[in-house]
């Protein structure tokens, strides 16, 4: 048995090392757990200069906007809603997403029973458990679309130009659901495959933001907000990792872009597809296994931005629940060939919880990927002129704009994971990125975790707490396993 071998078997709970690539939900769930259970050496190394990765509460305006992840998205089986659902941390959000007004580019505001026969129409589309999914072979947008117009039929009394417009902007409204630039790249499929919980969808976090729940992960203490808790000492931010060589038969070697270098026995991967997608082939020593690269390569993670406005005092009437932009066909093309084109994905404005000041518009795609680039000035005057386009009112002028980057942004690029047709067509998905690299004695050597590797919650916070815990789980039955052994 060679001194690499024997130096494995020695290993336990108490002496392995366990590095954690990625201070978000997901490394965040997985380094928590694996203190409960015992294991005594576990670091996390993050490369921004924050914990938290696409959860990022910060103060703003009256109160703190989430400029990544914002919502509980249901109750039951969800157990990011378990964990908190006696601590009064969540409420149902207002109704503003669904009781929206919709506003022409020519400033007609569609009336109350067209907006809401058109709305029950399209969310009615929407696949949830429809047996017809169990076969079908097309994208979502294919499925959505054919039963909107069907379900159309039935109402002949609603104008089909009015129709088609509403149908452009609730294609733009899913498609930020799912992270993608448009619905005809989603796994119709796979949709059927997407898990949805029960019970309320929009959860948000009072007036405490979603760090609430890494807070509690971490049994932070409530009047600090910078203590970490049980990871106090065990995270060390800014450190950008260069390479993962998992090649030696005895420790993983990872450097840093700072040329530091840093040694384990196991290393747990959190970073986002995004990432891995731009940079497996550089970071991992050896090359990923074809399948984990068919996996990278058919899954996608999309860009949503969010675009916040603050005013000096409410910017909508009190009859306005926030609205949708409905572009007529002829002030589309104009605006195609104007550079304002980037506005088109710029699907609707509502206003935010704890928030009375705020507008947050929604922007989704390869437009929201432009709009990154801008400066914030240039998405400023954008949106105002938007406003007036759309407005039948005058908006004032906003106090300060926000606009979030994630794309831009090297540590993530992009927002969260959907199933693409593409991962249909190379039969791929969460399953082989979930697959952990073990060594020849069965140990896992490089473990992968995140939303995105998540066979049935992927893209939300709770998936990616789960895969936290499926791979400390892991390590913990390799180790009682090997107990047993001995």
């Amino acid at each position: 048995m060679s001194a690499a071998s024997i130096r494995s078997l020695s290993k336990s709970k108490q002496t392995a090392r366990i590095v954690i690539i990625g201070a978000g939900t997901a490394g965040i769930a997985a380094a928590t757990r694996l203190l409960e259970q015992g294991f005594k050496n576990v670091l996390l190394l993050e490369a921004e200069d924050r914990i938290g990765g696409r959860i990022n509460t910060i103060p703003f305006a009256d109160n703190v906007i989430d400029l990544g992840a914002q919502w509980c998205h249901g109750e039951v089986g969800n157990v990011v809603y378990e964990r908190v659902k006696d601590l009064n941390l969540l409420e149902t959000t207002e109704g503003h997403y669904e009781t929206f007004r919709c506003v022409r580019s020519n400033k007609e505001v569609l009336s109350d029973e067209v907006a809401d026969n058109l709305k029950s129409i399209a969310f009615n589309s929407i696949p949830e458990r429809q047996t017809e999914l169990t076969d079908y072979k097309g994208s979502l947008g294919d499925y959505l679309t054919q039963k909107y117009w069907k379900e159309l039929e039935k109402l002949p009394a609603i104008n089909q130009t009015i129709a088609e417009e509403f149908l452009e902007n609730f294609h733009k409204f899913e498609s930020s659901v799912e992270a993608a630039d448009h619905l005809y790249e989603v796994s119709g499929r796979g949709h059927l495959e997407y898990w949805l919980c029960e019970g309320e969808l929009l959860l948000n976090w009072r007036d405490k933001g979603y760090k609430s729940f890494l807070r509690l992960l971490m049994q932070s203490k409530q009047n600090n907000p910078d203590d970490l808790g049980v990871l106090k000492g065990r995270v060390l931010l800014n450190k950008r990792i260069a390479q993962i060589n998992w090649t030696g038969a005895d420790e993983v070697l990872i450097r840093c872009w700072n040329g530091e270098v840093l040694t384990a026995d196991h290393v747990i991967c959190t970073v986002s597809l995004g990432v891995l997608k731009e940079q497996h082939s550089q970071l991992f020593v050896p090359a990923l296994p074809e399948a984990k690269v068919r996996a990278i390569k058919g899954l996608k993670l999309g860009t949503v931005d969010k675009l916040f406005l603050e005013y000096a005092l409410p910017p909508l009437p009190k009859d306005w629940p926030g609205f949708c932009c409905l572009w007529l066909a002829e002030d589309l093309q104009e605006l195609r060939s104007s550079a304002r084109f980037w506005l088109e994905s710029v699907f609707g404005f509502y206003p935010v919880s704890y928030q009375p000041r705020l507008l947050q518009g929604w922007i989704i795609g390869e437009h929201a990927r432009h709009m990154e680039t801008l400066t914030e000035e240039q998405v400023l005057e954008g949106l105002l002129w938007l406003f007036r386009k759309f407005l039948p009112f005058d908006v004032p002028q906003p106090v300060r704009c926000l606009r979030t980057q994630w794309h831009a942004n090297p540590n993530f690029r992009g927002s969260y994971t959907f199933r693409t047709t593409m991962a249909d067509e190379l039969r791929t998905g969460a399953w082989d990125l979930e697959a952990p690299l073990l060594d020849i004695g069965g140990r896992p050597r490089l473990q992968f975790a995140g939303e995105a590797s998540h066979k049935h919650y992927y893209s939300t916070v709770h998936g990616a707490a789960e895969t936290g815990w499926r791979e400390a789980d892991r390590l913990n039955s390799y180790y009682r396993s090997k107990t047993a052994q001995l």
